[in-house]
């Protein structure tokens, strides 16, 4: 899946602590670094149980980054080198317990930081979100450099912990590196309580019953990615050298923008008999507040991002591989 031309012979040096390794952007990531660096080289740590997927592909570690002493202890212990810290609670989920949000979506990070710069690592990963965008941000190709008011408690948590990596880079030269990420879609993992997570379930429903019903309007158009283009993106930026990141707090990334009546229209391409019917819930307010579409030329220009799959390219891909899921279950 992953064809990097990038020369990694340096590589073999790197040890990698992937902190919630067992999310639905981790089992991708941490398997696309294990190809990469090694199984050995890519330590997985998660307060869940390993990820099924995971297993006998690495080392794996049980990790709270909550308790800051334990992970500085498992960092030394380890010989990391690099973190990707990918440890949250999202936007859904936070708004139903903001406090629990907010306290783990910073704390964790400033305890990253903060061992980050006492050990000299080399690298940090931490992703933000489309999620930091509000009701006054522009609505369509959203730039990089625009008005910023979020409105939910996780929206508020990232934006803020932009300012913690760009601030920890600035003051400590801490290398920490970020992405806003948009609605992430993928086959092999589970969603985990975000607003865009309709179109992860809508593939799932569609196989199986052939009828989804969407917690958000036909016509809301939202920023998504296909799960691969997402760990490249990943990858890529941090496999970029220093002076071509510029953007210190986090760059905006694109792959599609669609709304549930388009992702139905293309899923019965495929299966002719999907019906979508539609129910929205309190999701549809937290949706309303981001932008319909993402501008992310500046990681274009600084680092040579371009996604690979648009809408239909994606529908064709995640069928055939929860068909052929399916088929090795059976």
């Amino acid at each position: 899946m992953f064809a990097y031309s990038t020369n990694r012979t340096y590589m073999k040096k790197e040890k990698i602590l992937v902190i919630g390794a067992s999310g639905q952007i981790g089992v991708e990531l941490t398997l696309a670094l294990r190809k990469i660096y090694g199984g050995a080289n890519v330590v997985a740590s998660d307060l869940r149980e390993e990820n099924e997927l995971l297993k006998g592909s690495g080392p794996y570690v049980s990790l709270d980054v909550m308790n800051k002493e334990m992970l500085h202890v498992q960092i030394i212990r380890q010989n990391i080198t690099q973190v990707y810290l990918l440890a949250a609670i999202l936007s859904a989920t936070g708004e139903k317990n903001p406090p629990l949000a907010w306290n783990l979506n910073m704390q964790s990070l400033l305890n990253v930081l903060d061992i980050a710069k006492e050990e000299k690592l080399t690298k940090v990963y931490w992703p933000s979100s489309i999620a930091v965008f509000g009701p006054t941000s522009p609505k369509n190709e959203c730039p990089q450099y625009t008005i910023i008011e979020p409105t939910t408690v996780y929206g508020i948590s990232k934006y803020a912990g932009e300012f913690w990596c760009n601030y920890y880079y600035q003051r400590y030269g801490v290398d920490v590196r970020s992405l806003r990420y948009p609605g992430l879609i993928s086959y092999k993992s589970s969603p985990g309580g975000g607003t865009t997570d309709y179109a992860v379930e809508i593939f799932h429903a569609a196989k199986e019953k052939q009828k989804y019903t969407s917690f958000l309007r036909e016509d809301t158009h939202l920023p998504m990615m296909y799960m691969p283009d997402a760990i490249r993106a990943t990858i890529e930026l941090m496999e970029a050298p220093a002076e071509k990141i510029k953007v210190r707090t986090s760059y905006n990334l694109s792959g599609m923008s669609f709304s549930p009546i388009e992702i139905g229209d293309e899923i019965r391409k495929h299966i002719p008999g999907f019906q979508l019917d539609v129910k929205p819930d309190y999701r549809q307010q937290i949706a309303d507040s981001w932008p319909k579409s993402i501008d992310d030329s500046k990681a274009s220009e600084d680092w040579g991002w371009k996604p690979e799959f648009d809408l239909a390219k994606m529908t064709a891909d995640m069928l055939m591989n929860l068909n052929a899921s399916a088929g090795s279950e059976g």
